[in-house]
């Protein structure tokens, strides 16, 4: 019965049903070619996602994370600058920041899109500032325009923590193409995602993108003759071939994630206790996350209670990234990342989920507020 149903915070196994097919043929092909790093599954896929970004280069790589981190050496980010971002997100966007050497510089975020409030970015701009990192945090777009004027008012380099957004648009324009550099994770669980890790380096700048290139292969143009240090960061054959049957169905997984949205909308408008997601008119939101805020300190409970229905879900993230131990010397105070940390559940979601799921799991939750 469906009142005893457990119902997972993401289901893949639509998908893989649906292409299971399509996926044993790619699997077959790549061991009978034998090839299975950086070989043609790879070239070609780095220029499909470039046809569909709209972008010049496509660079592929190990993780999302090596994405950021190489991005930031690519445009000559390392020791004594600083890089503003957001301290609401995944670790590994301010971790990148820190792993060439620059210092992370967090300013707040808006506690409605839940991306960096652009108020204050400003502010938080120094002599020493190199870079911004916006994050299209739950697949929302931060607004890229005003982004953009700041940045280039200041000369400062812009690079998209694209991680959870791929296919989702400002004005009409796929974001992680806008800034100097955008970043992509292939983590299983994104939007277009892998059966294992992968990250893609995405940039007009030739000169970036060669320098990418280089880095994900140790740091050489032609191998054995390497000119810097680099790093191990390759994206597979068979995540490749995986990536290549996936991608031409982004758009419709993407419109059915929009239209969950907009079915949970339907059944949890007007609920007292909760505050639902917005989408602003500039952004083309791909719903990553259906991420509510549950108030009055009752998230936690809800979550607690919600499980023991069978109703999964998930917490991102339950300690901005300034609060973690790593940052905590900083001593500093984010008072809407930290509220929103306090209160921030997400429901199940994934592009098939049908309504009768979503209906169980919005009443559950009402019968709990």
């Amino acid at each position: 019965m469906l009142s005893m149903k457990s119902v997972p915070i993401l289901d893949l196994s639509y998908e893989i049903n649906e292409l299971k097919p399509q996926l044993m043929q790619v699997f077959e092909n790549v061991l009978d070619a034998g090839t299975f790093i950086m070989g043609p599954n790879v070239k070609k896929f780095e220029q499909e996602v470039a046809d569909y970004l709209g972008v010049k280069f496509a660079i592929t790589l190990n993780s999302g994370t090596d994405a950021i981190i190489i991005g930031l050496l690519a445009a000559g980010v390392g020791p004594g600058d600083e890089v503003i971002t957001t301290p609401f997100t995944f670790f590994a966007t301010a971790e990148a920041i820190s792993q060439v050497g620059a210092t992370p510089i967090f300013v707040d975020v808006d506690e409605y899109t839940y991306n960096m409030d652009l108020l204050q970015l400003e502010a938080a701009i120094t002599p020493r500032t190199k870079a911004i990192i916006p994050v299209h945090l739950f697949g929302h777009t931060v607004d890229m325009g005003e982004l953009l004027r700041i940045a280039n008012k200041y000369q400062l380099l812009v690079i998209e923590d694209t991680a959870q957004a791929f296919g989702a648009e400002y004005q009409d324009r796929k974001v992680g193409t806008i800034g100097d550099i955008g970043c992509f994770s292939f983590f299983p669980s994104k939007n277009l995602g892998a059966y294992g890790d992968g990250g893609l380096l995405a940039t007009n700048n030739e000169e970036f993108a060669m320098k990418a290139a280089m880095l994900r292969v140790h740091g050489s143009k032609k191998k054995y003759y390497n000119e810097v240090i680099g790093y191990n960061s390759r994206l597979d054959e068979i995540q490749a071939a995986i990536l290549r049957v996936k991608l031409p169905y982004i758009d419709k997984w993407n419109d059915g994630r929009k239209l969950a949205a907009r079915t949970y909308k339907e059944l949890l408008s007007g609920v007292e206790g909760i505050v639902l997601p917005v989408e602003e008119s500039y952004a083309k939101h791909v719903f990553h996350q259906y991420t509510i805020r549950v108030k009055e300190g009752r998230r936690d409970e809800i979550q607690a209670k919600l499980d023991e229905l069978g109703v999964s879900t998930m917490i991102y993230y339950p300690v901005p990234v300034h609060k973690l131990p790593v940052y905590q010397s900083m001593e500093i105070q984010m008072p809407k990342a930290e509220k929103l940390a306090s209160e921030v559940l997400s429901l199940p979601i994934w592009p098939q989920i049908d309504r009768q799921i979503q209906s169980y799991v919005s009443s559950k939750l009402i019968e709990l507020l």
